[in-house]
């Protein structure tokens, strides 16, 4: 019966020691899979593939070399190295290759030149003499190239040259990172691409998207029709589209155009911002603005933010601002090209001889008409007009002929009388020869208040009143009264010491002096009518309507 216990315990013992057996088995298998394998080894010898002849240089100047010729080949972690002769260092795992040498790694880099030294434990390659790179579309030729297989980065240091399809690229020393096709080049910088030429001393260039940075003072952007001085700019070589930024500035044959940051498109797209200046120096006129927009390709443009016109045709400059300068071109690139350029809310101008202020402003170079509407006032001298509408002709740069349309008001002040000389008319019409006003015209409901001046003395020898429905003034060159011409007229004369009260001055009379520009500065600066005192546009009576 003991014996029978016996064995049972025996049993019993076995298997759980075989339960023990097979869990430390499934543990230590688990512990296989659960631990990192270790890598192999990377295999960092350089190895010689082929030499017709190989000897060692035992008593010679390099005793640690293999002196190999004739066909040698040299191969390290994916590269080959080919060339007529080499000293191979198996100890310092380094060569020095002479003759046509070779190099290529990969499917899309190779480069050839006469000298080149090469240690495989930093895996730097120097290449010297003739020295030719080349990295997919890209060719960079120089004469002293080290190249880096580590950081896939190559750079030349004694003047190269880069070229990608039409763009070429030439530099004092200059570096390029094959995977990101970035290059960079410094000092004494050129780059032509077709019609284009960028010289500068710092350059970066994305050969796979073909944008240029260019960086450094008095760089330049030049081809056949235009010069940009920039020091901060980007330009793509396949869609010319630049980005100038620190105060650029381009100059054609006919224009300059200058601004903080100015963007510009092949479709002749631009845009400008940061005080543009659009200078147009066939016609003697610029445009400036904080924000200014333009196509080239549809003539149409808009400036914003302190928007400014000036005119500098004639002696002195006219200066036009306006919240909002909007250009039109019509039939562009044809013979009967014509423009026009809207000017409007808070238009103000001033020139040393003129003065004007109104709500919006038309120029149309078709008729070279110049149209003020919504309460304009002009001032010359010590004359104001002002009405409903003023249109203004051109003749060149000088004033053929002026309108004031419905309410026309003309007023001289006589500043040592203190007096003024009125004119009010339906209409009223201003005619210069070579810019000097020589006849006038007042139409429709013409009333006058004059004071004439006693030639003897300089005293005013009365006020003269006068009613009629049309009235002609003819002046001298010297800006002289010649002669009046004037249909039926009530007129009525009074002495200076019987004017009766009130009379001195037409029901429509008002001089808004307080409103005129004082100087060039003031143009930026908008005053308004008073309210009371602001025109109101008398609609023409319509005709009645016929019935059959």
């Amino acid at each position: 019966m003991m014996q029978h216990h016996h064995i049972c315990f025996s049993e019993s013992r076995q298997r759980l020691a075989l339960i023990l057996l097979l869990c430390l088995f499934g543990w230590t298998l688990a512990q296989s899979h659960l631990a990192p394998k270790k890598k192999g080894k990377t295999d960092e010898r350089v190895y010689l593939v082929h030499a017709d002849e190989l000897r060692y240089d035992v008593d010679g100047p390099n005793p640690d070399a293999q002196i190999a010729k004739g066909g040698v080949q040299f191969r390290h972690q994916g590269a080959t190295v080919w060339c007529d002769s080499a000293f191979f260092y198996q100890e310092s795992n380094s060569l020095r290759a002479f003759g046509h040498v070779r190099f290529k790694q990969g499917d899309t880099l190779s480069m050839t030149c006469d000298y080149a030294k090469y240690d495989g434990f930093t895996q730097i390659l120097q290449a010297r003499k003739k020295v030719v790179l080349r990295h997919r579309q890209q060719v960079l030729n120089t004469d002293s190239l080290n190249y880096d297989r580590l950081y896939n980065s190559a750079y030349f240091f004694e003047g190269g040259t880069l070229t990608d399809g039409d763009d070429r690229l030439v530099a004092d020393w200059g570096q390029y990172n094959l995977d990101t096709r970035q290059a960079e080049f410094y000092f004494n910088v050129r780059m032509r691409s077709k019609e284009t030429l960028i010289e500068t001393d710092t350059l970066l260039y994305n050969t796979r998207e073909q944008l240029a940075h260019i960086l450094g003072p008095n760089s330049t952007i030049t081809n056949k029709e235009s010069t940009i001085d920039t020091q901060n700019a980007y330009y793509n070589t396949a869609t010319k589209h630049a980005e100038l930024y620190g105060r650029s500035v381009l100059v054609d044959k006919e224009r300059i155009i200058e601004g903080d940051t100015l963007y510009y498109t092949k479709d002749g797209d631009s845009h400008g911002y940061g005080n543009v200046i659009y200078t147009d120096k066939k016609n003697k006129n610029a445009l400036l603005a904080d924000e200014v927009h333009y196509n080239e390709a549809t003539g149409m443009g808009l400036a914003t933010k302190r928007a400014l016109m000036k005119e500098f045709s004639q002696g002195d400059t006219l200066y036009v601002h306006a919240d909002t300068i909007r250009l039109e071109t019509f039939h562009i690139n044809t013979d009967s090209v014509f423009r026009k350029a809207h000017c409007y809310l808070h238009v103000r101008a001033y020139r040393k001889d003129v003065q004007a202020v109104c709500d919006s402003l038309v120029v149309n170079s078709q008729d070279s008409c110049m149209t003020m509407y919504k309460d304009p006032i002009v001032w010359n001298d010590q004359r104001q007009l002002l009405g409903e509408r003023i249109k203004v002709f051109m003749n060149d740069s000088t004033v053929r002929e002026a309108r004031v349309l419905q309410q026309a008001l003309s007023v001289e002040f006589m500043p040592e009388f203190d007096r003024y000389n009125q004119i009010s008319s339906r209409e009223m019409y201003a005619f210069f020869e070579e810019g000097k006003l020589r006849k006038t015209e007042a139409l429709g409901n013409v009333c006058t208040i004059y004071y004439p001046i006693d030639d003897k003395d300089s005293t005013l020898m009365g006020m003269n009143y006068l009613e009629t429905d049309t009235m002609r003034m003819f002046l001298t060159a010297d800006r002289q009264l010649e002669r009046i011409r004037t249909s039926s007229y009530k007129a009525t004369v009074y002495p200076m010491s019987q004017i009766p009260q009130g009379k001195d001055r037409l029901e429509n009379f008002a001089w808004f002096n307080d409103l005129r520009p004082k100087d060039k500065d003031d143009i930026y600066v908008w005053r308004p009518k008073p309210s009371s005192q602001k025109l109101k546009s008398i609609k023409r009576q319509a005709a009645p309507l016929q019935h059959l």
